[in-house]
């Protein structure tokens, strides 16, 4: 894909064309490299929408219920995006579910796009892009996006990560429900929604969720409880009512905000297409010397031992690499009077940098600029071993010189 096709392809997405937006999800599902690039310039247009995450035990009647919130959030006004994660087929290795029939009525309607995902062995109840088709819905302006989980258990609550607000659907019958309500699922939920309230039993799985939730501990927060009958259409109102003040309450308290922001963090990419969502980590600690042979001995003293020593003849520097624990030093000695390793050696000696670690480093440069953040390097370079660096000004980490580094699949 050209510079041209690829600035094609955002501007659609950013317009909210549907086939760009197809095309742009079906980059990053398939892990082309091409995504890559999409993913880094529509990444600063995205966190603009509500994203609502819909989990729950399988029967619960999760489909009808995002069938009938799109409906009524449609009637409002408000376009909306609906990711709906289905189990893979052992035989194309897609969706089961394909185009989600429960949802048609909204096929052909242009403030609605419905995109299927197949797990793909992926656990946790998403796939695994799905965090980075949020990416391109939130970018092509959608107001709320609405994620449906494949049928899970309690252990498969990745939902939590994703979205703003998650509502764990329930329904009486299934068995044990106080088994079911122990951990995971129960744990994850900001509104809860007892559906087929119709049912004998429906007044018990309440009382049940009550009174767990009056034993648990809660960060300014508890639950909404809401009965709905989703194929009647009853409680669709209140389900969006418990969301929005969920998200007025999350919002003044910064709980939405710090959701967002862990969410949007870096972490292991699936097929060399970025993902968000996993703590960032320091790679090494870089260290000026006048002479690397000199401080390798005091480091060597101690038990270090030097893993790897690199020229970096475009940085005019050499580099040895000594491990600590997950992390590194690194050791750098100028190898021209010239270079910046050596004029910082004019001045001062010891810390020179420190290098956080990062999967994608053209999304993470893209949020930063967008963030307003003062950067040394806009475009990677090449550092030590041959790997993606990019380095932010000192003033804009109070004083500190920082190394963004892009981890290797």
């Amino acid at each position: 894909m050209t510079a041209t096709t690829t600035s094609s392809l955002v501007d659609g997405v950013l317009r909210g064309d549907v086939r760009s937006i197809a095309r742009a999800i079906s980059l990053v599902e398939d892990g082309l490299p091409e995504a890559r690039e999409v993913l880094a310039a529509l990444y600063p247009q995205a966190g603009r929408s509500l994203v609502v995450g819909v989990t729950g035990p399988p029967g619960a009647g999760k489909s009808t219920l995002v069938d009938r919130l799109t409906a009524h959030l449609r009637k409002q006004g408000k376009t909306v995006g609906i990711v709906a994660v289905d189990p893979t087929s052992p035989y194309s290795g897609g969706a089961i579910l394909g185009d989600r029939i429960r949802m048609q009525a909204h096929a052909l309607d242009p403030g609605v796009f419905i995109r299927s995902m197949a797990t793909r062995g992926h656990l946790g109840g998403l796939a695994a892009a799905t965090g980075q088709v949020l990416s391109v819905l939130a970018a092509s302006g959608k107001d709320v996006i609405l994620v449906e989980t494949v049928g899970v258990g309690q252990d498969e609550v990745e939902i939590v990560g994703t979205a703003d607000v998650s509502v764990v659907v329930l329904v009486p019958g299934l068995g044990d429900e106080v088994q079911a309500l122990k951990a995971g699922i129960m744990e994850i939920a900001d509104v809860f929604v007892v559906n087929k309230a119709d049912r004998e039993g429906a007044d018990r799985v309440v009382a049940e969720i009550e009174s767990m939730l009056s034993l648990a501990t809660h960060h300014g927060h508890v639950p909404a409880i809401v009965k709905t009958v989703a194929l009647a259409d009853r409680g669709t109102d209140e389900v969006l009512a418990a969301v929005e003040d969920f998200r007025a309450k999350a919002g003044a308290s910064g709980l939405l905000a710090g959701k967002r922001r862990e969410s949007r963090r870096v972490r292991p990419a699936q097929d060399g297409v970025v993902m968000t969502g996993r703590p960032l980590k320091i790679d090494h600690v870089g260290i000026a010397v006048a002479n690397m042979g000199e401080a390798t001995k005091a480091w060597e003293a101690l038990g270090f031992a030097v893993e790897a020593v690199h020229d970096v003849p475009t940085e005019k520097v050499r580099t040895a690499f000594l491990p600590i624990g997950e992390s590194h030093l690194e050791l750098l000695e100028p190898t021209d009077p010239t270079s910046v390793i050596a004029k910082f050696l004019e001045k001062r000696a010891g810390l020179h940098h420190v290098c956080v670690l990062v999967e994608d480093i053209d999304a993470t440069l893209a949020d930063m600029k967008a963030r307003g953040v003062r950067l040394i390097d806009e475009k990677p370079r090449v550092g030590a071993g041959g790997c993606r660096v990019a380095f932010v000004h000192p003033k804009a980490t109070g004083g500190v010189l920082l190394e963004l580094k892009e981890e290797r699949s």
